[in-house]
């Protein structure tokens, strides 16, 4: 019988998805008084693939960013809950939903999303959120799962995901 064992620090990042840079920055900086400085931020990578944003607006992007500080993995439940009062906020006055933002963790093994959504591929956690194993890593790459999203298999967001596991790797040293 194994003993159960803590599993390591998580690298928190998030990925938002609007088009308005000045949201973009403004959720950055909302998270940043919550969870430390952000310390790597991708190029804005065009958003094309679903129509299922489209009340956020035309000619959307994602941007991920990352923080120095590594968070402990059950966290993710009361980060996604700050993620969506912040997506509300950013949306006043008129309440019309301006900007999707999606927290997430990395690890040596994998990539994983909070959603508030429940599916057959995700797990519950805890205050109706539930996590989703986007890639696992083996064989020095990140490998796709059925569902991951299709944008998340763009060469652009595992470029970003490779320099992000690079950097975690060298912080647990």
């Amino acid at each position: 019988m194994a003993a159960p064992r803590l599993p390591k620090p998580a690298l928190l990042f998030a990925g938002v998805l609007t088009e308005s840079e000045d949201l973009a920055k403004s959720a950055m900086i909302e998270m940043n008084k919550t969870f430390g400085p952000v310390d790597t931020i991708s190029e804005p990578i065009p958003f094309l693939l679903s129509s299922y944003y489209e009340e956020i607006g035309e000619k959307l992007f994602k941007l991920f960013f990352s923080f120095t500080n590594l968070i402990e993995r059950n966290r993710i439940t009361d980060i996604k809950l700050f993620t969506n009062k912040l997506e509300t906020k950013l949306s006043l006055p008129d309440n019309t939903r301006k900007i999707n933002i999606d927290p997430g963790y990395l690890t040596l093994s994998n990539v994983c999303l909070a959603s508030c959504k429940e599916y057959y591929h995700r797990v519950y956690l805890d205050k109706g959120v539930h996590l989703e194993n986007e890639y696992y890593y083996t064989g020095g790459k990140f490998v796709f799962f059925d569902w991951t999203y299709p944008d998340y298999r763009k060469p652009e967001y595992l470029n970003y995901f490779m320099m992000l596991r690079e950097k975690y790797r060298l912080m647990l040293k």
